[in-house]
């Protein structure tokens, strides 16, 4: 074999390193790249203790804030006290800063880590759903099929509700997890107690879905109430442990069609809190029950609105006593802010978060001298850690990197854990004194995309009609040319609780995003009025209109696009789904001299056919509002279709029923107009796992087909 010069092996070299960092994404990847995101660690705080704990080499390690760590338990000895054959460290949770929680193969153990027992073992039921365990975990609630039932340690099984009536469902989720609501069970801070959820469904539609994996096909009922029409009714039981009986709690407030919201427990066990808000959303009474009884105590407060009230947050007690709560709602000052109550009457005390900012409660200390919130007031794109002393009112902000932080509180509130990103930097995770304000970096992840070809990204903002900054994204196509023409994707969501921009790791892109900039594409998101953390009147601008303000956004956006020498304006496309479908046929049929091509996914088409909860919040019933379903209506725009449309959409979506996307296609046929159509037959609401696959590739092949 010839010698290799020392020239050689440096172009060899500089070959393959620039080689190594010209990687494109394959569909896979771009789809379920999952290893292409940052790398993390899990860190947990140890019980009360001022220590975190991590998994180290298959081992679990504690760690202190100085950095001095010692192990607890190795994999081998955990093997040895479960009698297992773990190859790597499970998941886990910590009871105490002794028991261990580990659950494995439909069991549960807990492990006392000092010295290295197995101290219980909990065998759960099959079939089981919804489990919820008690204070200190001695009892575990759960539910099969629509009643709910609860085991002790020992394996003991006990009935709480026994409704044969499959219109009456028990301890689940109700008014399809809006208002915070994300669960049907409710322990008492003691454990003696039970309150969930009753929901009668009796007089709510039904709605068919196609299955066709029967041999002949067959037809499944769905409980979905539409806008305008009949809604679940709700009541709250509270089962008493020792007396094995139940109560209903006395809510007399509206309707039968409220909501009940936030159930909170007072910490002394006695009283329920209620968010009790009636059907058309713009009345919301905080009111008082005993737990034993059920009897209505009192209405500490309420609240109005002319647009919507949305409760989002349980009430956060002070200490065990329970004299003083905070309450979370933007319905006052035009911000998600704080406010301290006296628990007895409801009187407030005073606004605890007075920023021109949305904010996000995140503990109390211990002495109840400090708050903690998450808030927006450094950026709306970025979310910082600030204190506040609760008796003088001075902030103090603790998180400094830029960015976008998430942050675990330890149990006495000195220290924090902080795990942030930005658009440069993947992941750090950080451990702080909150009083000291000493930092001690633990964890920085490498960036995972360093040998990919990417596109440049870069975060801005565009000014709307009345003033505010619209927070955009814009990614470059791979080897730019700013000589060169670029086909543009506009990728959009734009409903309430999303914020696609954000000052983190690529600015929340997607990495089909990037793919598309590698294939030649200029991608831009930006978000519009009614999306999140900007305030209630940014949010509340759509209110009985939706899409119109939002589109006048997003218009502005396509006018920043059209103005750059090296976009090509008559090749600007747009894709979303959901509200993001919406969206994309609103734009394309409202604004078709703008956008040329689109792909559609679970489309809202008319609001009259979606859901109450939801529909009616933004838009009213179809009687109270007819003008407005009429002028946001996509059937009524069918006809205007002048570009290419995809639509696409799961046959067995119980979110947006397939009756949206349809009826547009039956209209189209009805006008001469073409458009193209792709069931995914198995599918629900969204396309996931490897079917995704072929979905990001469908959509792709059209912008390649009729953009390119």
């Amino acid at each position: 074999m010839k010698k290799i010069t020392l020239a050689l092996i440096i172009v060899l070299g500089i070959f393959f390193n620039t080689a190594a960092q010209d990687k494109i994404f394959t569909m896979e990847e771009a789809v379920l790249g999952y290893h292409l995101r940052p790398e993390s660690k899990y860190f947990v705080w140890q019980g009360n203790l001022n220590n975190y704990t991590y998994v180290e080499e298959k081992n679990l390690v504690s760690e202190d804030a100085n950095g001095v760590k010692k192990t607890l338990i190795t994999v081998d000895e955990l093997n040895t006290a479960l009698g297992s054959g773990l190859k790597n460290f499970p998941p886990y949770s910590w009871m105490d800063e002794n028991i261990l929680k580990v659950n494995h193969q439909g069991k549960e153990y807990r492990v006392d880590v000092s010295d290295k027992t197995l101290k219980t073992t909990v065998t759960f039921p099959e079939g089981i759903s919804n489990l919820t365990y008690s204070a200190g975990g001695k009892l575990y609630a759960y539910t099969v099929d629509n009643n709910l039932f609860y085991m002790n340690e020992q394996g003991e099984k006990f009935t709480v509700t026994g409704d044969k009536d499959k219109n009456i469902v028990n301890g689940q989720t109700v008014s399809r997890d809006e208002f915070g609501i994300h669960g049907g069970i409710f322990w008492s801070p003691d454990g003696k107690k039970l309150a969930f959820y009753r929901k009668d469904e009796s007089l709510v539609t039904t709605y068919s879905v196609l299955d066709i994996t029967t041999r002949t096909g067959s037809v499944k009922e769905i409980k979905y109430p539409m806008a305008g029409m009949k809604s679940e009714q709700i009541t709250l039981g509270v089962y008493d442990i020792a007396t094995k009986k139940t109560c209903f709690l006395d809510v007399a407030d509206f309707d039968n069609e409220r909501y009940l919201t936030n159930i909170t427990w007072s910490p002394l066990s006695d009283v329920i809190y209620i968010q009790v808000l009636n059907r058309g959303q713009d009345h919301l009474r905080l009111n008082k029950y005993e737990a034993a009884t059920g009897k209505f105590i009192a209405t500490l407060f309420e609240e109005k609105s002319d647009t919507y009230i949305e409760p989002q947050n349980t009430l956060r007690f002070f200490d065990e006593k329970g004299e003083q709560f905070i309450f979370t709602t933007n319905n006052r000052d035009g911000y998600l802010s704080l406010y301290l109550h006296n628990a007895a009457d409801g009187k407030l005390i005073k606004r605890l978060t007075p920023v021109a900012a949305d904010v996000k409660f995140v503990a109390v200390d211990k002495t109840g001298k400090n708050l903690y919130y998450l808030s927006a007031e450094v950026s709306p794109v970025e979310e910082h850690l600030f204190q506040v002393n609760i008796k003088t009112g001075k902030s103090t902000r603790l998180t400094s990197g830029e960015g976008w932080h998430n942050v675990s509180m330890s149990k006495d509130c000195s220290l924090f854990i902080d795990n942030y990103s930005s658009l440069n930097v993947p992941r750090i995770i950080e451990i702080t004194n909150a009083g000291k304000k000493n930092t001690r970096r633990i964890f920085e992840a490498k960036n995972p995309l360093e040998q990919y070809a990417t596109g440049e990204i870069t975060l801005g903002t565009v000014k709307s009609d009345d003033g505010y900054d619209l927070y955009y994204r814009l990614i470059k196509p791979v080897g730019f040319d700013s000589t060169r023409k670029y086909p543009v994707i506009v990728y959009v969501y734009g409903g309430p609780h999303s914020q696609l921009v954000r000052n983190n790791w690529t600015a929340s892109s997607g990495l089909w995003e990037m793919y598309m900039a590698q294939h030649g594409y200029v991608v831009f998101v930006m978000d519009n009025h009614g999306t999140s953390n900007r305030g209630r009147d940014f949010e509340n601008a759509i209110h009985r209109q939706c899409g119109q303000r939002e589109m006048q956004d997003q218009v502005k956006g396509a006018e920043l696009l059209k103005s750059k020498s090296w976009v090509d304006a008559d090749r600007i496309g747009v894709h979303g789904w959901s509200y993001g479908g919406f969206m994309t046929v609103s734009l394309i049929t409202n604004y078709p001299d703008i956008y040329k091509v689109a792909v559609a996914g679970g489309p809202v088409i008319d609001w009259k056919w979606y859901e109450v909860m939801y529909g009616e919040r933004y838009m009213d019933t179809p009687g109270e509002n007819p003008d407005g379903y009429s002028k946001t209506s996509l059937i009524n725009k069918a006809k205007d279709l002048k570009g290419k449309l995809l639509i696409c959409h799961g046959l067995i979506d119980p979110v947006v029923v397939i009756e949206h996307s349809l009826s547009f296609v039956s209209e189209c046929i009805k006008n001469n107009v073409q458009v193209d159509y792709f069931p995914y037959p198995l599918a629900e609401h969204n396309v996931g796992g490897r079917n995704r696959i072929h979905l990001m590739q469908k959509i792709t092949n059209y912008f390649e087909d009729y953009l390119k």
